[in-house]
Protein backbone atom coordinates (compact mmCIF):
# COMPACT_ATOMS: atom_id res chain seq x y z
CA UNK A 1 0.00 0.00 0.00
CA UNK A 2 2.85 2.66 1.00
CA UNK A 3 4.53 1.82 -2.45
CA UNK A 4 0.98 1.84 -4.18
CA UNK A 5 0.60 5.40 -2.63
CA UNK A 6 4.12 6.58 -3.53
CA UNK A 7 3.66 5.60 -6.96
CA UNK A 8 0.64 7.96 -6.90
CA UNK A 9 1.65 10.68 -5.21
CA UNK A 10 4.85 10.58 -8.12
CA UNK A 11 1.62 10.22 -11.19
CA UNK A 12 0.27 13.16 -9.50
CA UNK A 13 3.41 15.21 -8.99
CA UNK A 14 5.06 14.52 -12.90
CA UNK A 15 0.91 15.27 -13.95
CA UNK A 16 1.67 18.92 -12.12
CA UNK A 17 5.41 19.36 -14.00
CA UNK A 18 3.66 18.78 -17.22
CA UNK A 19 0.71 20.39 -17.19
CA UNK A 20 2.37 23.50 -18.80
CA UNK A 21 5.96 23.50 -20.72
CA UNK A 22 8.21 25.70 -21.81
CA UNK A 23 10.52 26.41 -24.66
CA UNK A 24 12.86 29.22 -25.78
CA UNK A 25 14.40 29.56 -28.88
CA UNK A 26 18.69 30.61 -29.52
CA UNK A 27 18.98 33.94 -29.79
CA UNK A 28 19.80 34.75 -33.74
CA UNK A 29 22.24 37.43 -34.58
CA UNK A 30 19.96 39.34 -36.98
CA UNK A 31 16.71 39.53 -34.98
CA UNK A 32 17.53 43.04 -33.39
CA UNK A 33 14.73 44.44 -31.34
CA UNK A 34 13.71 46.62 -34.24
CA UNK A 35 13.32 43.52 -35.79
CA UNK A 36 9.79 43.41 -37.09
CA UNK A 37 7.92 39.86 -37.20
CA UNK A 38 4.89 38.60 -37.37
CA UNK A 39 4.03 34.53 -36.35
CA UNK A 40 2.68 32.53 -39.32
CA UNK A 41 2.03 29.21 -37.04
CA UNK A 42 2.59 25.59 -37.58
CA UNK A 43 2.50 24.38 -40.97
CA UNK A 44 3.65 20.58 -41.51
CA UNK A 45 4.92 20.06 -37.99
CA UNK A 46 7.34 23.04 -38.40
CA UNK A 47 6.89 26.50 -36.60
CA UNK A 48 7.34 29.22 -39.19
CA UNK A 49 8.16 33.10 -38.17
CA UNK A 50 8.10 36.06 -41.11
CA UNK A 51 10.85 38.46 -40.15
CA UNK A 52 11.55 42.02 -41.99
CA UNK A 53 14.27 44.46 -41.32
CA UNK A 54 15.28 47.62 -43.16
CA UNK A 55 14.44 45.96 -46.41
CA UNK A 56 15.40 42.74 -45.58
CA UNK A 57 12.89 39.64 -45.15
CA UNK A 58 12.92 35.83 -44.25
CA UNK A 59 11.28 33.10 -42.52
CA UNK A 60 12.47 31.20 -39.97
CA UNK A 61 11.87 27.53 -39.94
CA UNK A 62 11.80 25.73 -35.93
CA UNK A 63 11.16 22.33 -35.22
CA UNK A 64 8.69 21.02 -32.40
CA UNK A 65 11.74 21.73 -29.69
CA UNK A 66 12.02 25.50 -30.84
CA UNK A 67 15.43 24.73 -32.49
CA UNK A 68 16.13 26.69 -35.79
CA UNK A 69 16.03 24.22 -38.57
CA UNK A 70 16.78 26.80 -41.30
CA UNK A 71 16.32 30.38 -41.94
CA UNK A 72 15.21 31.25 -45.70
CA UNK A 73 15.77 34.53 -46.99
CA UNK A 74 12.73 36.02 -49.38
CA UNK A 75 15.51 37.55 -51.99
CA UNK A 76 12.71 37.62 -54.51
CA UNK A 77 10.61 40.33 -52.36
CA UNK A 78 10.73 44.22 -53.40
CA UNK A 79 12.93 45.82 -51.14
CA UNK A 80 9.75 48.56 -50.44
CA UNK A 81 7.49 45.96 -49.53
CA UNK A 82 4.06 47.75 -48.18
CA UNK A 83 2.18 45.04 -46.24
CA UNK A 84 2.15 41.25 -46.42
CA UNK A 85 -0.27 38.89 -45.15
CA UNK A 86 -0.53 35.00 -44.43
CA UNK A 87 -2.66 32.81 -44.64
CA UNK A 88 -1.73 29.22 -42.94
CA UNK A 89 -3.11 25.70 -43.82
CA UNK A 90 -1.57 21.88 -42.58
CA UNK A 91 0.41 21.87 -45.02
CA UNK A 92 1.38 25.24 -47.11
CA UNK A 93 1.03 29.04 -46.59
CA UNK A 94 -0.48 31.87 -49.09
CA UNK A 95 1.42 34.98 -48.99
CA UNK A 96 0.02 37.87 -50.29
CA UNK A 97 1.99 41.06 -50.29
CA UNK A 98 1.74 44.31 -52.22
CA UNK A 99 4.74 46.69 -53.28
CA UNK A 100 4.81 49.96 -55.50
CA UNK A 101 6.57 49.89 -58.45
CA UNK A 102 7.13 53.55 -59.71
CA UNK A 103 3.03 54.72 -59.50
CA UNK A 104 1.64 51.38 -59.42
CA UNK A 105 0.96 49.12 -56.32
CA UNK A 106 0.62 45.62 -56.99
CA UNK A 107 -1.30 43.14 -55.08
CA UNK A 108 0.57 39.01 -55.93
CA UNK A 109 0.00 35.91 -53.97
CA UNK A 110 2.75 33.60 -53.38
CA UNK A 111 2.39 29.96 -52.03
CA UNK A 112 5.09 27.78 -50.01
CA UNK A 113 4.92 25.29 -47.68
CA UNK A 114 6.33 24.20 -44.06
CA UNK A 115 9.90 24.40 -45.32
CA UNK A 116 9.13 27.58 -46.91
CA UNK A 117 9.58 26.28 -50.37
CA UNK A 118 7.75 27.92 -53.01
CA UNK A 119 6.01 26.13 -55.25
CA UNK A 120 5.26 27.93 -58.89
CA UNK A 121 5.78 31.68 -59.60
CA UNK A 122 3.81 34.51 -57.75
CA UNK A 123 0.09 35.18 -58.95
CA UNK A 124 -0.86 38.49 -59.54
CA UNK A 125 -4.14 39.20 -57.91
CA UNK A 126 -4.29 43.01 -59.19
CA UNK A 127 -2.15 46.65 -59.65
CA UNK A 128 -3.57 50.50 -59.31
CA UNK A 129 -1.63 53.42 -60.98
CA UNK A 130 -1.41 56.04 -58.00
CA UNK A 131 0.49 59.26 -57.69
CA UNK A 132 4.29 58.68 -57.18
CA UNK A 133 3.86 60.83 -53.99
CA UNK A 134 1.12 59.18 -52.09
CA UNK A 135 1.69 59.19 -48.66
CA UNK A 136 -0.24 56.17 -47.49
CA UNK A 137 0.15 53.90 -50.63
CA UNK A 138 -1.41 50.72 -48.77
CA UNK A 139 -4.07 50.03 -51.54
CA UNK A 140 -5.01 46.01 -50.58
CA UNK A 141 -6.40 45.02 -47.92
CA UNK A 142 -6.61 41.06 -46.88
CA UNK A 143 -9.82 39.13 -45.17
CA UNK A 144 -10.47 35.25 -45.20
CA UNK A 145 -13.05 33.26 -43.51
CA UNK A 146 -12.51 31.08 -40.56
CA UNK A 147 -12.17 27.74 -41.91
CA UNK A 148 -10.12 29.83 -44.53
CA UNK A 149 -11.98 28.30 -47.72
CA UNK A 150 -12.75 31.99 -48.90
CA UNK A 151 -10.04 34.48 -49.48
CA UNK A 152 -10.71 38.07 -50.28
CA UNK A 153 -8.40 40.26 -51.67
CA UNK A 154 -10.07 44.14 -51.93
CA UNK A 155 -9.10 47.67 -52.96
CA UNK A 156 -11.59 50.91 -51.98
CA UNK A 157 -11.09 54.14 -53.86
CA UNK A 158 -13.55 57.17 -54.00
CA UNK A 159 -15.03 58.48 -57.07
CA UNK A 160 -16.00 62.52 -57.95
CA UNK A 161 -19.21 61.92 -54.98
CA UNK A 162 -17.15 60.75 -52.62
CA UNK A 163 -18.86 57.27 -52.61
CA UNK A 164 -16.55 54.18 -51.85
CA UNK A 165 -16.07 52.05 -54.95
CA UNK A 166 -15.21 48.56 -54.39
CA UNK A 167 -13.02 45.89 -56.27
CA UNK A 168 -13.39 43.05 -54.52
CA UNK A 169 -11.58 39.42 -55.50
CA UNK A 170 -12.87 36.56 -53.91
CA UNK A 171 -10.42 33.27 -53.90
CA UNK A 172 -10.77 29.52 -52.91
CA UNK A 173 -8.37 27.68 -50.70
CA UNK A 174 -6.43 26.89 -53.85
CA UNK A 175 -6.47 30.31 -54.88
CA UNK A 176 -8.79 29.87 -57.58
CA UNK A 177 -10.51 33.29 -58.69
CA UNK A 178 -14.28 32.63 -57.75
CA UNK A 179 -15.62 36.18 -58.39
CA UNK A 180 -14.47 39.83 -59.30
CA UNK A 181 -16.52 42.71 -58.63
CA UNK A 182 -16.77 46.37 -58.86
CA UNK A 183 -19.32 47.91 -56.75
CA UNK A 184 -20.34 51.57 -55.35
CA UNK A 185 -21.60 52.06 -51.61
CA UNK A 186 -22.72 55.92 -51.22
CA UNK A 187 -21.06 57.69 -48.48
CA UNK A 188 -23.71 60.91 -47.71
CA UNK A 189 -21.72 62.79 -45.31
CA UNK A 190 -17.79 63.28 -44.25
CA UNK A 191 -18.95 61.90 -41.05
CA UNK A 192 -19.27 58.47 -42.45
CA UNK A 193 -16.76 55.69 -41.83
CA UNK A 194 -16.11 52.03 -42.69
CA UNK A 195 -15.00 49.41 -39.97
CA UNK A 196 -15.30 45.58 -38.60
CA UNK A 197 -14.32 43.97 -42.00
CA UNK A 198 -15.42 40.21 -41.92
CA UNK A 199 -15.59 37.53 -44.53
CA UNK A 200 -17.84 34.64 -43.88
CA UNK A 201 -17.37 30.92 -45.07
CA UNK A 202 -19.41 31.15 -47.44
CA UNK A 203 -17.45 34.06 -48.85
CA UNK A 204 -20.22 36.93 -48.19
CA UNK A 205 -18.26 40.12 -47.25
CA UNK A 206 -19.71 41.97 -43.98
CA UNK A 207 -18.95 45.31 -42.47
CA UNK A 208 -20.21 48.55 -40.67
CA UNK A 209 -21.27 51.57 -42.03
CA UNK A 210 -21.14 54.22 -39.57
CA UNK A 211 -21.63 57.70 -38.76
CA UNK A 212 -20.47 59.98 -35.87
CA UNK A 213 -21.27 63.33 -34.34
CA UNK A 214 -19.76 66.36 -35.53
CA UNK A 215 -16.53 66.21 -32.81
CA UNK A 216 -15.89 62.67 -33.54
CA UNK A 217 -16.74 61.37 -29.81
CA UNK A 218 -19.60 58.82 -30.52
CA UNK A 219 -21.52 56.90 -32.97
CA UNK A 220 -25.40 57.98 -34.04
CA UNK A 221 -26.15 55.85 -36.53
CA UNK A 222 -24.89 53.08 -38.40
CA UNK A 223 -25.89 49.74 -40.75
CA UNK A 224 -24.54 46.30 -41.24
CA UNK A 225 -23.39 45.91 -45.20
CA UNK A 226 -23.55 43.15 -46.73
CA UNK A 227 -22.17 42.05 -50.22
CA UNK A 228 -22.83 38.40 -51.40
CA UNK A 229 -20.01 36.08 -52.58
CA UNK A 230 -21.37 36.12 -56.41
CA UNK A 231 -23.53 39.37 -56.05
CA UNK A 232 -22.34 42.96 -57.53
CA UNK A 233 -24.18 44.69 -55.24
CA UNK A 234 -24.80 45.66 -51.49
CA UNK A 235 -27.37 44.74 -49.07
CA UNK A 236 -28.08 47.65 -46.40
CA UNK A 237 -29.37 46.64 -42.35
CA UNK A 238 -29.91 49.63 -40.56
CA UNK A 239 -28.84 49.31 -37.09
CA UNK A 240 -31.91 50.72 -34.87
CA UNK A 241 -29.69 53.02 -32.32
CA UNK A 242 -32.80 55.05 -29.73
CA UNK A 243 -31.38 57.40 -27.76
CA UNK A 244 -28.41 55.80 -26.92
CA UNK A 245 -24.74 57.20 -28.10
CA UNK A 246 -22.21 54.48 -29.08
CA UNK A 247 -18.36 54.09 -28.84
CA UNK A 248 -16.39 51.82 -30.24
CA UNK A 249 -18.62 49.31 -32.50
CA UNK A 250 -16.95 45.92 -32.60
CA UNK A 251 -19.16 42.72 -35.09
CA UNK A 252 -18.33 39.03 -34.57
CA UNK A 253 -19.50 36.38 -37.05
CA UNK A 254 -20.94 32.88 -35.81
CA UNK A 255 -20.82 30.88 -38.65
CA UNK A 256 -22.44 27.74 -37.00
CA UNK A 257 -25.46 29.53 -37.00
CA UNK A 258 -24.95 32.33 -39.50
CA UNK A 259 -25.64 34.76 -37.63
CA UNK A 260 -23.54 38.42 -36.72
CA UNK A 261 -23.32 39.94 -33.90
CA UNK A 262 -22.87 43.87 -33.03
CA UNK A 263 -22.26 45.26 -29.81
CA UNK A 264 -20.88 48.50 -28.28
CA UNK A 265 -20.47 50.52 -24.85
CA UNK A 266 -23.31 53.14 -25.11
CA UNK A 267 -24.04 55.94 -23.40
CA UNK A 268 -27.32 58.06 -22.51
CA UNK A 269 -25.51 61.37 -22.86
CA UNK A 270 -22.19 63.24 -24.26
CA UNK A 271 -19.49 62.96 -22.11
CA UNK A 272 -21.30 60.91 -19.88
CA UNK A 273 -20.73 57.61 -18.33
CA UNK A 274 -20.66 53.85 -20.12
CA UNK A 275 -23.92 52.48 -18.99
CA UNK A 276 -23.86 49.48 -20.33
CA UNK A 277 -23.64 47.24 -23.71
CA UNK A 278 -25.34 47.64 -26.81
CA UNK A 279 -26.11 44.12 -28.71
CA UNK A 280 -27.87 42.76 -31.96
CA UNK A 281 -27.55 40.03 -33.76
CA UNK A 282 -28.87 39.51 -37.29
CA UNK A 283 -29.11 36.20 -39.48
CA UNK A 284 -27.45 36.98 -43.03
CA UNK A 285 -28.60 33.71 -45.07
CA UNK A 286 -32.42 34.10 -43.69
CA UNK A 287 -32.12 37.86 -43.91
CA UNK A 288 -33.73 38.50 -40.39
CA UNK A 289 -33.44 40.60 -37.43
CA UNK A 290 -32.80 38.27 -34.17
CA UNK A 291 -32.51 41.68 -31.47
CA UNK A 292 -31.39 44.66 -30.91
CA UNK A 293 -31.30 45.75 -26.98
CA UNK A 294 -29.35 47.45 -24.24
CA UNK A 295 -27.77 45.17 -21.52
CA UNK A 296 -27.55 47.77 -18.26
CA UNK A 297 -24.42 46.82 -16.03
CA UNK A 298 -25.96 47.21 -12.43
CA UNK A 299 -24.50 49.01 -9.61
CA UNK A 300 -22.49 45.46 -8.51
CA UNK A 301 -20.84 44.81 -11.82
CA UNK A 302 -19.92 48.62 -11.87
CA UNK A 303 -18.33 47.97 -8.48
CA UNK A 304 -16.20 45.06 -9.34
CA UNK A 305 -14.93 47.53 -12.61
CA UNK A 306 -14.05 50.46 -11.07
CA UNK A 307 -10.67 50.05 -9.75
CA UNK A 308 -9.45 53.36 -9.48
CA UNK A 309 -12.55 55.20 -10.91
CA UNK A 310 -15.83 56.02 -9.03
CA UNK A 311 -18.86 53.38 -9.56
CA UNK A 312 -21.00 55.72 -12.08
CA UNK A 313 -17.43 56.02 -14.13
CA UNK A 314 -16.24 52.16 -13.86
CA UNK A 315 -16.44 51.40 -17.29
CA UNK A 316 -15.59 54.70 -18.97
CA UNK A 317 -11.96 53.59 -19.37
CA UNK A 318 -12.59 49.59 -20.92
CA UNK A 319 -12.55 48.74 -24.82
CA UNK A 320 -13.65 46.03 -25.91
CA UNK A 321 -10.83 43.57 -27.49
CA UNK A 322 -12.49 40.58 -28.22
CA UNK A 323 -15.84 38.27 -28.80
CA UNK A 324 -15.93 34.97 -28.52
CA UNK A 325 -18.41 32.55 -29.81
CA UNK A 326 -20.02 30.02 -27.59
CA UNK A 327 -20.85 26.60 -28.82
CA UNK A 328 -25.06 27.26 -27.47
CA UNK A 329 -25.24 30.63 -29.68
CA UNK A 330 -24.06 32.44 -26.80
CA UNK A 331 -20.80 35.00 -26.88
CA UNK A 332 -18.10 36.14 -24.26
CA UNK A 333 -16.96 39.73 -24.57
CA UNK A 334 -13.55 40.52 -23.21
CA UNK A 335 -13.02 44.46 -22.23
CA UNK A 336 -9.66 45.75 -20.77
CA UNK A 337 -9.41 49.39 -18.98
CA UNK A 338 -6.90 51.39 -20.68
CA UNK A 339 -5.72 54.70 -20.52
CA UNK A 340 -2.62 56.75 -20.13
CA UNK A 341 -1.04 59.86 -18.70
CA UNK A 342 0.88 62.71 -19.48
CA UNK A 343 2.49 65.83 -18.43
CA UNK A 344 2.01 68.00 -22.04
CA UNK A 345 -1.70 67.09 -23.13
CA UNK A 346 -4.78 65.96 -21.44
CA UNK A 347 -6.03 62.26 -22.95
CA UNK A 348 -9.13 60.64 -23.26
CA UNK A 349 -10.84 57.44 -25.09
CA UNK A 350 -12.65 59.63 -27.89
CA UNK A 351 -9.17 60.96 -28.60
CA UNK A 352 -7.98 57.61 -29.18
CA UNK A 353 -10.96 55.78 -30.26
CA UNK A 354 -11.30 57.89 -33.65
CA UNK A 355 -7.80 58.62 -34.31
CA UNK A 356 -6.12 57.78 -37.70
CA UNK A 357 -6.32 53.83 -36.94
CA UNK A 358 -9.95 54.27 -35.92
CA UNK A 359 -11.69 55.39 -39.96
CA UNK A 360 -11.70 54.65 -43.53
CA UNK A 361 -9.53 56.64 -45.51
CA UNK A 362 -8.62 55.99 -48.76
CA UNK A 363 -6.21 53.37 -49.92
CA UNK A 364 -5.83 52.80 -46.03
CA UNK A 365 -7.05 49.95 -43.67
CA UNK A 366 -5.67 48.10 -40.92
CA UNK A 367 -1.82 48.85 -41.06
CA UNK A 368 -0.76 45.42 -39.63
CA UNK A 369 -3.00 41.89 -38.69
CA UNK A 370 -3.46 41.60 -34.86
CA UNK A 371 -0.04 39.49 -34.73
CA UNK A 372 2.19 42.10 -36.64
CA UNK A 373 5.37 43.23 -34.32
CA UNK A 374 6.27 46.81 -35.76
CA UNK A 375 8.77 48.48 -32.92
CA UNK A 376 7.83 51.45 -34.66
CA UNK A 377 4.09 51.62 -34.90
CA UNK A 378 3.78 52.75 -31.69
CA UNK A 379 4.08 57.00 -31.27
CA UNK A 380 6.64 57.01 -28.54
CA UNK A 381 7.22 59.60 -25.79
CA UNK A 382 9.13 59.41 -23.00
CA UNK A 383 6.79 61.88 -21.13
CA UNK A 384 3.77 59.30 -21.52
CA UNK A 385 2.92 56.79 -19.32
CA UNK A 386 0.63 53.98 -20.71
CA UNK A 387 -1.68 51.68 -18.11
CA UNK A 388 -3.22 48.56 -18.57
CA UNK A 389 -5.33 47.28 -16.03
CA UNK A 390 -8.37 45.06 -15.33
CA UNK A 391 -9.77 42.76 -18.03
CA UNK A 392 -13.61 42.23 -17.60
CA UNK A 393 -15.01 38.97 -19.01
CA UNK A 394 -19.01 39.23 -19.67
CA UNK A 395 -21.14 35.93 -20.37
CA UNK A 396 -24.31 36.29 -22.79
CA UNK A 397 -27.20 34.17 -23.51
CA UNK A 398 -27.92 33.41 -27.11
CA UNK A 399 -30.61 36.48 -26.42
CA UNK A 400 -28.22 38.64 -25.49
CA UNK A 401 -28.59 38.84 -21.91
CA UNK A 402 -25.79 39.00 -19.54
CA UNK A 403 -25.43 35.64 -17.59
CA UNK A 404 -22.70 35.97 -15.33
CA UNK A 405 -18.89 38.38 -15.31
CA UNK A 406 -15.84 38.16 -13.73
CA UNK A 407 -12.59 40.10 -13.80
CA UNK A 408 -8.81 39.47 -14.49
CA UNK A 409 -7.50 42.11 -11.96
CA UNK A 410 -4.28 43.11 -13.28
CA UNK A 411 -2.60 46.59 -12.67
CA UNK A 412 0.10 47.72 -15.73
CA UNK A 413 2.06 50.72 -16.36
CA UNK A 414 5.15 51.60 -18.52
CA UNK A 415 6.91 54.47 -19.56
CA UNK A 416 7.13 55.59 -23.22
CA UNK A 417 6.12 51.81 -24.70
CA UNK A 418 3.89 49.54 -24.09
CA UNK A 419 5.54 46.38 -25.81
CA UNK A 420 5.32 44.54 -22.81
CA UNK A 421 2.07 45.15 -21.39
CA UNK A 422 -2.04 44.00 -22.12
CA UNK A 423 -2.32 40.13 -22.39
CA UNK A 424 -3.05 37.54 -24.54
CA UNK A 425 -5.81 35.39 -24.13
CA UNK A 426 -5.63 31.21 -24.78
CA UNK A 427 -8.75 29.11 -25.51
CA UNK A 428 -7.91 25.58 -24.45
CA UNK A 429 -11.54 24.82 -24.98
CA UNK A 430 -11.77 23.61 -21.03
CA UNK A 431 -11.17 27.19 -19.77
CA UNK A 432 -9.88 30.75 -20.67
CA UNK A 433 -5.95 31.82 -20.39
CA UNK A 434 -4.95 34.78 -19.38
CA UNK A 435 -1.45 35.99 -19.79
CA UNK A 436 0.00 38.66 -18.48
CA UNK A 437 2.72 40.95 -17.21
CA UNK A 438 3.08 41.92 -14.02
CA UNK A 439 5.96 43.75 -11.71
CA UNK A 440 8.30 42.18 -9.36
CA UNK A 441 11.19 43.56 -8.36
CA UNK A 442 11.33 46.39 -11.00
CA UNK A 443 10.81 43.39 -13.66
CA UNK A 444 8.26 41.99 -15.64
CA UNK A 445 7.10 38.66 -14.65
CA UNK A 446 4.57 36.29 -16.81
CA UNK A 447 1.35 35.72 -15.08
CA UNK A 448 -1.37 32.93 -15.72
CA UNK A 449 -4.97 33.54 -14.90
CA UNK A 450 -8.26 31.23 -15.82
CA UNK A 451 -11.37 31.90 -16.06
CA UNK A 452 -13.77 28.70 -16.50
CA UNK A 453 -16.69 28.03 -18.43
CA UNK A 454 -19.42 29.03 -15.34
CA UNK A 455 -17.45 32.23 -15.09
CA UNK A 456 -14.65 31.20 -11.94
CA UNK A 457 -11.16 32.13 -12.15
CA UNK A 458 -8.22 31.26 -10.32
CA UNK A 459 -4.71 32.40 -10.67
CA UNK A 460 -2.10 29.54 -11.73
CA UNK A 461 1.05 28.88 -9.78
CA UNK A 462 3.42 30.75 -11.17
CA UNK A 463 4.80 29.16 -15.11
CA UNK A 464 7.57 26.73 -14.72
CA UNK A 465 11.22 27.06 -16.75
CA UNK A 466 10.61 31.35 -16.34
CA UNK A 467 14.05 32.60 -17.52
CA UNK A 468 14.56 36.00 -15.80
CA UNK A 469 16.82 36.68 -18.51
CA UNK A 470 13.79 36.60 -21.33
CA UNK A 471 11.12 39.96 -20.77
CA UNK A 472 7.48 38.76 -22.60
CA UNK A 473 5.44 40.35 -24.76
CA UNK A 474 2.21 38.80 -24.78
CA UNK A 475 -0.24 40.58 -26.71
CA UNK A 476 1.47 39.52 -29.85
CA UNK A 477 1.62 36.08 -29.24
CA UNK A 478 -0.53 33.70 -31.55
CA UNK A 479 -2.01 30.15 -30.29
CA UNK A 480 -0.80 27.90 -32.74
CA UNK A 481 -2.32 24.73 -31.78
CA UNK A 482 -5.75 23.69 -29.64
CA UNK A 483 -2.89 23.88 -26.59
CA UNK A 484 0.27 25.69 -27.73
CA UNK A 485 1.16 28.98 -27.78
CA UNK A 486 3.95 31.04 -29.22
CA UNK A 487 5.01 34.54 -27.94
CA UNK A 488 7.82 36.42 -28.38
CA UNK A 489 10.56 37.98 -25.72
CA UNK A 490 13.30 40.26 -25.78
CA UNK A 491 16.73 38.77 -24.53
CA UNK A 492 19.80 41.06 -24.41
CA UNK A 493 18.15 43.78 -26.92
CA UNK A 494 17.18 40.82 -29.40
CA UNK A 495 13.85 39.15 -30.30
CA UNK A 496 13.33 35.23 -29.47
CA UNK A 497 10.01 33.35 -28.98
CA UNK A 498 8.85 31.42 -26.35
CA UNK A 499 6.50 28.21 -26.76
CA UNK A 500 3.93 27.14 -23.84
CA UNK A 501 2.14 24.09 -24.00
CA UNK A 502 -0.63 23.75 -21.98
Amino acid sequence: MRILYLYALLVLWSGAVMAQKITYTDLERDDYKSTEFEIIGKVSGNIMVYKSDRGSYAISIYDNAMQLKNRVELDFLPKKLISVDFINYPDKVFMIYQFQNKNAVYSFCATMDGTANFTGAPIMVDSTRIGYYTKDNKVYSVEYSEDKNRIMVYKINQDKENDNVFYTFLYDSAFQLINNSRVSLPMETKKSFLSNFNLTNEGDLLFNKLERTSNRDYIISGSLIIKRAVVDSFETVPMQIKTQLLDEVKMKVDNNNKNVLITAFYYKQKRGNVEGLYVSKYNYVNRQPLFEKEVAFTPELKANAKGESSTNAAFNDYFIRKIINTKDGGFLVTAESYYTTSRTQPWNRWNYMYGPYGMYTPYYYSPYSPFYYNPWYNNYNSQDRYHYDNVAVLSMDPEGNLLWSNFVHKSQYDDGSDLYLSYMMVNIGSELRFLYNELDRRSFMLTDNSVAPDGKSSRKPTLRNLDGRFTWMPRYGKQISARSVLIPCINRNYICFAKIDF
